[in-house]
């Protein structure tokens, strides 16, 4: 077994979840506390990828950024940058169909603090920003490993969005799923099962310590 799909791998999940983390924090506040009637149509497009088939926007991620469209030409012209079968373009795909899986969980953490929490604080004359970093999310750190978990572990999975966008290229872009689906192809079944047991032994133990750590804070709470 070929450690570079490995490497890869994880070197993509660690990337990926910490730019979602940056994101999901901030979208999953203005979610929990927005009143704005484009609520429903952001709520809508971030959890898109939880039933959308991953080829598919594997597939208009490769149309957009193609170098013939507008996306990808002004991509091209401008920063002269080509994201298709880039590893740069396996981070943005994978940042957008593993997006819900780092939303919701701190979203969900924001909207079960109760009220009280944020007037308190209002009525300190702490700034919104003051509030957010200080007080609300040292309340919901259990949510925030579970974002952080899930969207590693599931971008440690993802096989769909890469292929389309990212192909089958050695030392950058080939990680392990398009490597199991390789020696599945060559009818390499040893190969495919050393790479699918070491992933089905990292993501368990994983969300082994997950579902440890927030079950053992949910019985601090109770």
């Amino acid at each position: 077994m070929e450690w570079g799909p490995i490497i890869l791998t994880f070197k993509l999940a660690a990337i990926c979840t910490m730019l979602l983390l940056l994101i999901g924090i901030p979208l999953a506040y203005w979610l929990a506390t927005t009143q704005s009637r484009f609520k429903s149509l952001v709520e809508t497009l971030t959890a898109m990828p939880l039933v959308l088939p991953p080829t598919v926007l594997g597939f208009y991620l490769l149309v957009a950024f193609t170098p013939n469209n507008l996306l990808g030409g002004w991509l091209r012209d401008t920063f002269n940058i080509s994201l298709i079968f880039s590893f740069g373009g396996l981070v943005i795909g994978s940042i957008i169909y593993s997006l819900p899986f780092m939303v919701q969980p701190i979203q969900a953490g924001f909207q079960h603090l109760p009220r009280s929490l944020y007037e308190t604080a209002t009525l300190m004359g702490k700034s919104r920003w003051s509030i957010l970093s200080r007080v609300l999310i040292p309340n919901i750190k259990s949510s925030i490993l579970t974002g952080i978990v899930l969207s590693f572990a599931h971008t440690i999975g993802e096989f769909g969005v890469v292929l389309m966008i990212g192909g089958n290229i050695p030392e950058r872009t080939k990680v392990a799923s398009i490597a199991i689906y390789d020696a599945v192809e060559m009818m390499d079944y040893n190969l495919a099962n050393k790479y699918a047991g070491f992933l089905f032994v990292v993501t368990f133990i994983i969300l082994l310590v997950l579902y440890r750590i927030t079950g053992r804070n949910l019985n601090k709470v109770m």
